[in-house]
């Protein structure tokens, strides 16, 4: 079973859920840390990473002996990422989407691919949970291709919990994509409502299977309750405001392991997940 944690906006506590449904569950979980371009699931699960590969994007390489400027890749990029002047042609790298098209369609063969590093896929194989982490490379900007690689590795055979980026664009898709439930998680304030109206529209799309985590339930107002009923949303837990949680984020201490009653509370939750996911 594949269960993605996603939310509209960020700070949430997305990561929280995640790591601490992780650990609650016992034995043969996956955890792919989605979130390529910060991610920070490791700060609470703490994994030795034992194998590391690098992740690459085909861009173009121009043979300027061969093109004669004709401007045909540039009319078929749709990233604009080529621009053909009258004895030149400029390559933009960082809006490539390394799709080819310009290679396969330039009439005098003049454009090869060349790899163009984008980051990282790290991996730690533990027998209860397996970690797996996409880790951007700073200044590089196309991340779906690294949440792809992240992905690749994923094992049928276990749960596996997917920490998806915040928000609703392109990555997000890339994260949720192909997953058996969505658990998005947000907070009572009118910009959480504002971007769980958002993600849940992203979510209907996809036709993926999902419910709401509300965090720090107790402060703001009664908004997302009411609109989570007029939807028929199931809200499928609820944390509180709690100083001692927000202490122990702060240290990298996941919640279920010094607050035991979490665990069960999240153990419930999957349970709830698990029949929501086969109805």
């Amino acid at each position: 079973m594949i269960i993605s944690i996603a939310s509209g906006k960020g700070g949430t506590g997305k990561t929280t859920v995640a790591t601490n449904l992780g650990i609650s569950i016992d034995g043969g979980v996956q955890f792919l840390d989605c979130d390529v371009e910060e991610p920070d699931a490791h700060i609470f699960l703490k994994p030795r990473i034992k194998k590391t590969r690098v992740v690459s994007i085909p861009v173009p390489e121009i043979d300027e002996s061969k093109c004669d400027f004709c401007g045909r890749c540039a009319e078929i990029c749709a990233y604009n990422a080529l621009a053909v002047l009258s004895d030149k042609v400029l390559i933009f790298p960082n809006l490539c989407h390394g799709c080819g098209g310009c290679s396969l369609l330039c009439p005098r063969k003049a454009i090869r691919e060349v790899d163009k590093r984008i980051g990282l896929v790290e991996m730690d194989s533990g027998s209860k949970l397996q970690f797996v982490q996409g880790r951007l490379d700073i200044g590089e900007m196309m991340s779906p291709p690294l949440i792809r690689a992240v992905k690749e590795s994923i094992d049928p055979t276990r749960t596996v919990i997917i920490d998806a980026p915040p928000g609703t664009s392109c990555p997000v898709i890339e994260a949720v994509k192909g997953s058996d439930f969505c658990l998005l998680v947000t907070e009572p304030t009118p910009f959480g409502l504002n971007d769980l109206v958002l993600a849940v529209e992203v979510l209907r799309k996809l036709t993926i299977p999902f419910g709401v985590v509300i965090n720090r339930a107790d402060i703001g107002d009664n908004k997302i309750e009411s609109y989570c009923k007029e939807n028929k949303i199931p809200i499928l837990m609820k944390i509180p405001f709690d100083r001692e949680i927000a202490f122990l984020y702060s240290q990298g201490i996941p919640i279920v392991q010094r607050k035991k009653e979490y665990a069960e509370l999240f153990l419930t939750m999957f349970s709830l997940v698990k029949e929501l996911s086969e109805r």
